[in-house]
C-alpha cells in the first residue's frame, strides 16, 4: 500500500515535496492514450465538521431503552445487563477516595438501564455506551460487531484528490481501460483532533498515484473512496508503517493499488481478490453509502 508506482518513477530525495506530471512522467501511458479528467475534489480545513452528531443525538437517535435486559455481561464493562454499570463503582470508588464517603452503594448508581443499538441490536448498560460516545462524539461503533451508527468521520488533513482515466488497461483487467487517483497535501499544523496539536505534520512522499480498472465495480470503489475521502477517512497523521517518520501524513487501513505494472510488491495488479476486500475495509470504515 505504502509504495508508489514504479511507472510513475517518483523522485527520492527524502523531505522534498514531490511534483508529477502525469504527461511529461507516463508518455508509454499517455500519448493518445489519455481519455479525459474526471474530478478534483478539495476538502479545506474543517469542512464537513457540521455534520458531526453530538452526543445526545447519537444516542437518542442509535439507542433504545430495554426494560427487561437479558441476564448476560455488557462486553464494555463486563458487568451483567441486570445490575447497574460497573462504571458506578469505578465512580463511586473515586468518590470514597476524594471525600471518605462510602453510604454510597452501587445499586443506588443511576445508570440508565440497559440500552439496545438500533441497528445490530446488541445491548450494553447505557451509562458505558454514553461514555464511549463522549470519547468518540462523531459516530457510534458496536464494540461488539464493529457496525457504525452515525457517520464515521477521520482526521485527515486537507488536500486534494484527484481523478483522470486512461485507455490503458490494467494487469488482469483487459477489457477496460484504467482510473487514476491522484492524493494531494501539503505541510501543515496539527489540530485538536490529531496526535500532537500545534505541532507541524509533513506531508512527506505526496502526490501518491493509485489505480483502479475503469470497470463497473472499479468505479463503485471509486465512489466509495471518494465518500470516505469527503469523510477524511483516508489518510490520517501519526508514523509512517514504511519510512518509521512521526508527525507525517500516511495512509489510514483502505488499502490503494499503487502499482501499474505488476504485483510482484503486492502493491498492484492483478489481483482477483483487491476489488472486494477494498470494499470491506470502506464498510468496516462506515462507508456504506454514498452522498453522489
Amino acid at each position: 500500500m505504502g509504495s508508489k508506482c514504479s511507472c510513475m518513477k517518483p523522485e527520492t530525495n527524502i523531505g522534498r515535496t514531490n511534483s508529477y506530471n502525469l504527461r511529461s512522467r507516463t508518455p508509454s501511458l499517455t500519448n493518445s492514450l489519455l481519455h479525459r479528467d474526471d474530478e478534483v475534489i478539495i476538502l479545506k480545513d474543517h469542512e464537513g465538521s457540521s455534520s458531526i452528531s453530538g452526543v445526545d443525538k447519537l444516542l437518542t437517535e442509535y439507542t433504545r431503552p430495554v426494560s427487561s435486559p437479558p441476564e448476560e455481561l455488557c462486553s464494555i464493562c463486563m458487568v451483567s445487563l441486570q445490575q447497574a454499570s460497573g462504571l458506578c463503582e469505578v465512580e463511586e470508588e473515586t468518590e470514597e477516595n476524594t471525600t471518605g464517603n462510602t453510604s454510597k452503594s452501587q445499586d443506588s448508581c443511576d445508570d440508565g438501564g440497559a440500552v439496545q443499538l438500533v441497528h445490530c441490536n446488541h445491548i450494553f448498560h447505557f451509562a458505558c455506551v454514553k461514555q464511549m460516545v463522549e470519547t468518540f462524539p462523531k459516530y457510534l461503533r458496536c464494540p461488539y460487531c464493529k457496525n457504525i451508527h452515525g457517520v464515521r468521520e477521520g482526521n485527515q488533513p486537507p488536500g486534494k484528490m484527484k481523478t483522470s482515466r486512461i485507455r490503458r488497461s490494467l494487469p488482469g483487467h483487459s477489457d477496460c481501460g484504467t482510473i487514476i487517483i491522484e492524493y494531494s497535501f501539503q505541510n501543515g499544523t496539527q489540530g485538536p483532533e490529531h496526535p500532537n496539536p500545534g505541532e507541524m505534520y509533513t506531508a512527506f512522499g505526496f502526490p501518491r498515484i493509485a489505480f483502479l480498472p475503469d470497470s463497473y465495480k472499479g468505479n463503485k470503489v471509486l465512489k466509495f473512496l471518494q465518500e470516505a475521502w469527503r469523510r477524511r477517512l483516508i489518510f490520517t497523521v501519526g508514523t509512517s508503517m514504511t519510512t518509521g517518520l512521526h508527525n507525517v501524513i500516511t495512509w489510514n487501513d483502505i488499502h490503494h493499488k499503487t502499482n501499474c505494472l505488476s504485483n510482484v510488491s503486492g502493491h498492484g495488479y492483478p489481483d482477483e481478490f483487491y476489488l472486494d476486500s477494498v470494499l470491506m475495509e470502506l464498510e468496516n470504515a462506515g462507508v456504506t453509502d454514498v452522498t453522489t
